[in-house]
């Protein structure tokens, strides 16, 4: 019984993985601008993997009876870096110019851009 239930929450989160990596594919395919497909690309990945790795963790773990710390290790490390590597190459796209799609409702980070271009010309400015 103990071993059915256990395989049943591998298949879960195995299928959730790659439902979760479908969705990334589909979002990098059909999305309009960087933005969103950065978006899609880092956060739907990253919870596919993440389901992925948990999966294969717990089968070495509760039916081989393998505890794996690298793979905790990984798991971990990638919940915390691909979020992060996806924002800064938002915000990189954004700092360098490219334009937002035009379904774009609201830009959050315009006035933000300005302060900041503002920023950067004094400190050159005090510097010279």
């Amino acid at each position: 019984m103990e071993t059915t239930i256990v395989n049943i929450l591998i298949i879960l989160l195995m299928s959730t993985g790659v439902i979760f990596s479908l969705v990334t594919a589909l979002g990098l395919i059909r999305l309009p601008d960087v933005y969103t497909r950065t978006h899609a690309a880092s956060k739907s990945s990253t919870l596919g993997v993440l389901c992925v790795l948990s999966a294969t963790f717990i089968h070495f773990w509760l039916v081989e009876g393998i505890f794996n710390t690298q793979m905790v290790i990984a798991i971990a490390f990638l919940f915390i870096t691909a979020p992060v590597g996806g924002h800064l190459i938002g915000r990189a796209a954004y700092m360098s110019g490219i334009k937002v799609a035009e379904e774009t409702v609201r830009d959050d980070m315009a006035g933000a851009l300005k302060e900041q271009k503002k920023k950067l010309m004094d400190n050159k400015t005090t510097e010279e």
